[in-house]
């Protein structure tokens, strides 16, 4: 089975068990995780739920693209709809659960992993999670209600990752609110069994949850890098328009500033295409709701779908493996406003 579930002692157990390919998500992952959550509801056997993966590398990789690049010529819009709607249903389902949800995110928690664990009430990192939006590095958008959670970040931060992919750690997720504790990944197989033993009480579940996990937890060992960098990133991501934060970026580097030079290499590599559009995305979803911005990112999905960078960007980083995709257009200033308006149209399917 793609997804064990079971309930014991009051907790309904939800494990991601394709460990072969970092326990992404395809359709079938989507609609069982979705049908053990509206099974367990309204159930009064299950206090909480405790979400996730099978294996020591990862939490969730995200959503299995490598799929949409095999439908490219064969009905993918068909697909597409069907998964990013049932997808991001299941982000809003969790976010909006009336039942704790602890997600223990060891190892790699990206894109729709991120989607999955970022609703949860309980989020516990551990010293292996490596955590980003990676969608930039195959020519698509950060979606599952990025446009809503990055904007949550302290200052630009959300910006500053969606548009560069960056991979960050345990303390920065803690940092910037993305996840809530810290646990040794060594304590996870204890952690698990009291958890079991103990007894749980429906009446005072959140307090009592606080006080477990927080018992078996402790301060990230290492200093937050994204709070060391949050001025240099407010500084630079401020601006409306790619071309302002790359031009920022290019004075500071100019001057010997290595973190600057190291992030507009990183932005230059990735598509023009997918930085303009991502870039809108987050300035439109500012002060939307969840939902909003759902909605919204379905529709761009969509329009993904018809995009040659996504099928590049997929071949590049996937396919061939090459990590040389060949963007087109190739440079910010042939992408215009009306090409990225576009992706903000409403889809006829």
């Amino acid at each position: 089975m793609v997804v064990v579930t079971e309930v014991k002692n009051g907790i309904g157990w939800i494990k991601l068990n394709r460990p072969q390919v970092l326990n992404s998500i395809n359709l079938e992952v989507v609609e069982l995780i979705t049908k053990a959550l509206e099974k367990w509801r309204n159930d009064d056997d299950v206090i909480f739920i405790c979400l996730y993966g099978e294996g020591e590398k990862g939490f969730c990789a995200g959503g299995d693209m490598r799929k949409f690049y095999d439908l490219k010529n064969n009905d993918v819009v068909s697909y597409a709809e069907n998964f990013f709607t049932s997808e991001y249903q299941l982000d809003a389902l969790i976010h909006q659960y009336t039942k704790p949800i602890v997600a223990y995110m060891s190892g790699i928690v990206m894109g729709g992993g991120v989607g999955l664990a970022i609703g949860a009430t309980h989020r516990i990192v551990t010293e292996k999670t490596k955590w980003a939006m990676p969608e930039m590095n195959i020519g698509f958008f950060p979606d599952v209600g990025a446009s809503h959670f990055l904007n949550q970040l302290p200052g630009y931060t959300g910006r500053y990752l969606a548009l560069t992919a960056k991979v960050v750690q345990a303390s920065d997720t803690i940092y910037m609110g993305a996840a809530d504790y810290y646990m040794e990944s060594g304590n996870w197989e204890t952690f698990q069994m009291e958890m079991q033993e103990k007894h749980w009480s429906s009446e005072s579940i959140q307090q009592e949850l606080n006080e477990f996990i927080q018992s078996h937890c402790s301060n990230s060992p290492s200093i937050s890098q994204l709070s060391i960098e949050q001025e240099d990133i407010d500084c630079h991501f401020q601006y409306e328009t790619v071309e302002e934060i790359v031009k920022s970026l290019q004075s500071e580097a100019s001057v010997g500033n290595e973190w600057a030079a190291l992030t507009v290499h990183t932005l230059l590599s990735k598509s023009p295409t997918s930085l303009k559009v991502t870039l809108q995305q987050l300035i439109n979803g500012k002060g939307r709701s969840l939902n909003e911005c759902l909605e919204m990112e379905k529709n761009m999905a969509i329009h993904f779908m018809k995009t040659a960078d996504f099928y590049e960007g997929i071949r590049a980083v996937l396919v061939d493996k090459d990590r040389s995709p060949k963007w087109q257009p190739d440079s910010l200033e042939a992408v215009s406003t009306s090409d990225v308006e576009a992706y903000f149209t409403l889809v006829r399917t």
